[in-house]
């Protein structure tokens, strides 16, 4: 590079593009994610005490077993909460390509893969999306690294968000295929942006899908009416053409995801979110606003368990790199690609105004979208934010080694750098977060202070050495290949000492979800009942068996579960939604026989009788033992009549608000009479006086998930009702000693099932008729955009739309 003569601005020159361009960028972002996922090669599980895959690996373990076992999906689990629907109450990846992994491979070892394969698919699609803007390596390499190890993509793995990480790695495959769609007009690329926002739907996270529909969607308008490379517009056809395929793509996607987005649009009426939900849930884990300093100092508001800040809790990162926000700042003003980045802004900032939520008027407008009343936690949409700052960085980088960047910007960023370290180290920030910490959590303030000045001369040191080397470069002291590889690198280490701390592993899953003596006895036992698993002590955080679904893994069936999305009705007689314990089984008798309660699982020896359960008693079957991760657990038996089924003479109709408080008064025989609403097709007569129960015992020879199998004892009386202990929902049908039968809802959530007179063996099955009519839309659109991406590689000539 030539010496720049003095008082002329330096002459710069393009670096060289490296052969095998894109394998080198795809060997970068594989050494990135193995910097923080590494410790996965000696055995070790990539989940935290605080991670939700706690409970998320116990249903990919049942819905991989059962998928083996049955040779289909699993569509109901029965193990936890009384039974609900496994595809439309979203149990993870259910279709997602990663159950693939978990064919070849143990469940942990496939989650480990997924989250490391997704790391460089963040990167390695945002590189392709930014090379199709015409942007050359390094830039593209550099907003690859920003993309990939940014704290909003990269943390995830410390909530357990695999669903989140999915969409946030696809985001760039669909953007690019936009481009390569409305832009070039290219067949092929709406097949595949088809199957791409697909994936995204069946994450499952249709959350955050929904949020980069809202991103998709503008891009795709602008990418139709800009000024193209070639200096023309499109016609207004062209256009109507090409954006009307786009909106024909994401309609074949939703068809292609329609085997797990129409079970679950069935279900919502049935769950928790059924009839919307408060302006205060939808705006809890709003992103305030003072925490946007997080994208420069990322101790600011403490990282995970010292968080002050306003949300109850916070598992990720919101640092986006200094190296990036200096970048990406260079990208402003940048005339060649003036209205790219004036995009980025906009989206950028819209996306800010969702992500802070209740904080600000903005989100009014937002929560009249459909199907935001159901939904909470906007502040996850800064993935949006996130990948508009590794784009605008790549623009920068891209800007500095075409043309330079003023000596002013660098002083000026160097100012604003020393200055916020001057604020950090002397508790100028500690006492802005002082305005804004709740009482409970001012402790955890003063506790960060130490953090928050590291964190300060730690932001101040990358900034440093990015400054430097722009200023190098700007000074022509050295190559901008130099320069390049320079700033990825320092991006790469800035973001990684950031993100490694997120990254907390535990022993190998074989070992943390092992057996124990309490699981032993409740596996071997004869008939069918469930087990009431709480921490008394609030002691066991991280415990899988205690505070989550463990228990799932070794087939034992639980009243409680760590599933968001259990029946309402179930929340309705429990007296509380998962995770916290459902009271009436502490406290009423008739919740327990409702719902088979018959064992406790705790961590606290109890007396006999316990007064502040409602006069509960209990006796020891096993216990004190430790269990697999050190908890010392003691298993209980409850000594009541709680069976798994019982015939009733009689059912009355009656008003569902009735119903549920009408089974819950001990007033009530449930052994003599069922409770129906006007929904229920059962058939009910009225009863003047209280009915004489049956006395039939039913014996249960199988109790599968979505399949059960019950005989009585003796013929039932006619018109008589058999109840069980499960969850009604839609799909449920029966057979009575092999003919067709009615089922229906009764006392206000249980499976019932009219029987005729001198009946004796009862065959429950579950399909979800919902998945049935999704799986043959779903195989139809996969065959069309497949057909289309076939047709478009292989015509003679590439088909332009």
């Amino acid at each position: 590079m030539p010496r720049p003569v003095p008082g002329r601005a330096p002459q710069f020159q393009a670096p060289r593009e490296p052969r095998f361009a894109p394998l080198i960028a795809a060997a970068v972002y594989i050494v990135c994610a193995l910097a923080l996922v590494y410790p996965i090669l000696g055995g070790a599980f990539l989940v935290n005490p605080s991670s939700d895959y706690l409970s998320g690996h116990a249903y990919r373990v049942f819905g991989q077993e059962m998928l083996a076992r049955t040779g289909d999906f699993a569509q109901w689990n029965s193990l936890i909460l009384g039974g609900l629907p496994f595809i439309a109450a979203q149990h993870g990846d259910i279709f997602y390509p990663t159950f693939l992994l978990r064919e070849i491979m143990p469940a942990a070892t496939a989650f480990n893969v997924s989250i490391a394969l997704h790391l460089v698919l963040a990167g390695f699609f945002t590189y392709h999306f930014l090379r199709a803007w015409a942007l050359s390596f390094y830039p593209a390499l550099f907003g690859g690294v920003a993309y990939m190890l940014a704290g909003q993509v990269a943390s995830l793995v410390s909530p357990g968000h695999d669903g989140k990480l999915y969409v946030s790695a696809l985001t760039p495959l669909v953007l690019w295929m936009i481009v390569r769609a409305v832009r070039d007009g290219r067949l092929w690329a709406y097949g595949v942006l088809a199957i791409a926002a697909a994936l995204c739907i069946l994450s499952p996270h249709f959350q955050l899908t929904y949020y980069l529909a809202t991103l998709a969607g503008p891009f795709a308008i602008y990418v139709a009416f800009m000024t193209q490379p070639d200096g023309t517009r499109f016609t207004g056809l062209v256009r109507a053409r090409r954006l009307g395929l786009a909106a024909l793509s994401g309609a074949v996607a939703a068809a292609i995801a329609a085997v797990h987005f129409l079970p679950l649009l069935e279900y919502i009426p049935f769950s928790p979110r059924g009839a919307g939900v408060s302006w205060e849930y939808a705006t809890s884990y709003s992103m305030p606003p003072e925490e946007l300093i997080n994208a420069y100092l990322p101790q600011f508001s403490g990282m995970i368990e010292n968080y002050w800040g306003r949300n109850p809790l916070k598992l990720h990162s919101e640092y986006i790199g200094v190296a990036v926000l200096i970048l990406a700042g260079a990208a402003v003003g940048y005339a060649a690609r003036r209205s790219f980045v004036r995009f980025w802004l906009i989206a950028a900032g819209v996306a800010l105004l969702v992500a802070f939520g209740g904080h600000t008027p903005f989100y009014h407008l937002w929560w009249l979208l459909p199907k935001m009343n159901v939904v909470r936690a906007p502040g996850m949409i800064y993935f949006i934010p996130s990948f508009a700052a590794a784009v605008l960085a790549a623009v920068g980088l891209e800007r500095v080694l075409a043309q330079g960047v003023s000596r002013r910007y660098l002083i000026g960023w160097g100012i604003g750098a020393g200055v916020m370290t001057l604020l950090a180290i002397s508790g100028g920030l500690e006492g802005l977060g002082r305005a804004f910490v709740p009482a409970e959590k001012a402790a955890y303030l003063e506790g960060n202070g130490a953090a928050i000045s590291f964190g300060g001369v730690r932001s101040f040191f990358f900034a440093a050495l990015a400054l430097a080397t722009l200023w190098t470069l700007l000074r022509g002291r050295i190559r901008g290949t130099t320069a390049a590889i320079a700033l990825v690198a320092i991006a790469a280490v800035d973001l990684w000492t950031v993100d490694r701390v997120y990254y907390r592993f535990s022993p190998p899953a074989a070992q943390l979800f092992a057996s124990d003596p309490t699981i032993e006895y409740l596996q071997k036992l004869p008939a069918p009942g469930r087990t009431l698993v709480i921490d008394l002590t609030e002691s066991a955080f991280g415990d899988p068996y205690l505070r989550g679904d463990a228990m799932m893994i070794h087939n034992v069936r639980t009243v409680t579960g760590h599933q968001a999305q259990e029946p309402q009705r179930w929340i309705d007689i429990a007296g509380a939604k998962s995770p916290t314990p459902p009271l009436n089984a502490l406290r009423t008798a008739q919740f327990r026989r409702l719902a088979n309660v018959k064992y406790f699982l705790t961590n606290v020896e109890l007396p006999a009788v316990v007064p502040q359960f409602g006069g509960m008693r209990f006796e020891r079957r096993v216990g004190p033992v430790p269990n697999a991760v050190g908890t010392n657990v003691w298993l209980y038996e409850i000594p009541e009549d709680n069976p798994a089924a019982w015939v009733v003479p009689v059912v009355v109709r009656a008003p569902t608000d009735a119903i549920r408080e009408t089974i819950l008064n001990p007033r009530l025989d449930l052994s003599a009479v069922g409770l129906a609403d006007s929904t229920s097709p059962l058939p009910t007569r009225p009863a003047s006086a209280s009915p004489t129960p049956t006395g039939i015992k039913v014996n249960v020879p199988t109790y599968d998930p979505g399949h059960i199998v019950l005989e009585l004892d003796r013929p039932a009386p006619d018109s008589s009702t058999l109840i069980v202990s499960e969850n009604w929902y839609p799909g449920w049908r029966a057979a009575v000693d092999g003919r067709p039968a009615t089922v229906g809802r009764v006392d206000h959530a249980l499976i019932g099932v009219a029987l005729p007179g001198g009946a004796r063996r009862v065959e429950l099955s579950f399909r979800d008729p919902a998945y049935e009519r999704g799986r043959p839309i779903t195989i139809a659109a996969l065959l069309v955009a497949l057909l289309t991406i076939v047709v478009g590689v292989a015509a003679p000539r590439r088909i332009r739309v």
